[in-house]
């Protein structure tokens, strides 16, 4: 968030409504808020106008579904990326291009990327590790962590 942006409480507790559940009506977010429809819409647009608030999305249910969700932690060889002359963020734009990947995030620690990718089954899992990540130019290494239940 740039540092221009103040948020108030107000901000603050309409965003959480927001993450619980973003399809609620402005008229049902403005009754919990005890805020006027026209002060809660304004605020919303003006989250959106900063940046605050990038998109609206849903969360999928793995078992429903059928599918299998799996987070992937990706180590980078920098000297490889180096070598080709492209940054971390040019490979991770190429791992969000791949329609599997639903998110992809650069982090600090013992590991550089976390992707979280959703599957039909283990063999298109496989697939997607073996064949399409490990022939990314940069990628050293990946550890898979599929998704038993999301809580």
């Amino acid at each position: 968030m740039p540092q221009n942006i103040i948020l108030d409480d107000k901000d603050f507790l309409l965003l959480s409504i927001l993450k619980e559940n973003a399809k609620l009506s402005t008229k049902d977010i403005s009754k919990k808020l005890l805020m006027p429809l026209t002060t809660v819409h304004n605020r919303i647009k003006k989250l959106e106008k900063m940046g605050v608030i990038r998109n609206y999305t849903i969360n999928l249910n793995d078992r429903a579904l059928g599918t299998i969700s799996a987070y992937l932690l990706i180590t980078v060889d920098y000297n490889i990326l180096k070598l080709r002359s492209t940054t971390q963020y040019d490979l991770v734009k190429t791992i969000k291009s791949n329609p599997l990947v639903e998110q992809t995030s650069m982090v600090t620690g013992a590991h550089d990327v976390i992707i979280k990718v959703r599957v039909k089954n283990i063999q298109e899992l496989d697939e997607f590790v073996t064949i399409y990540l490990r022939n990314q130019h940069g990628i050293e290494k990946t550890q898979t962590m599929v998704i038993l239940n999301e809580v």
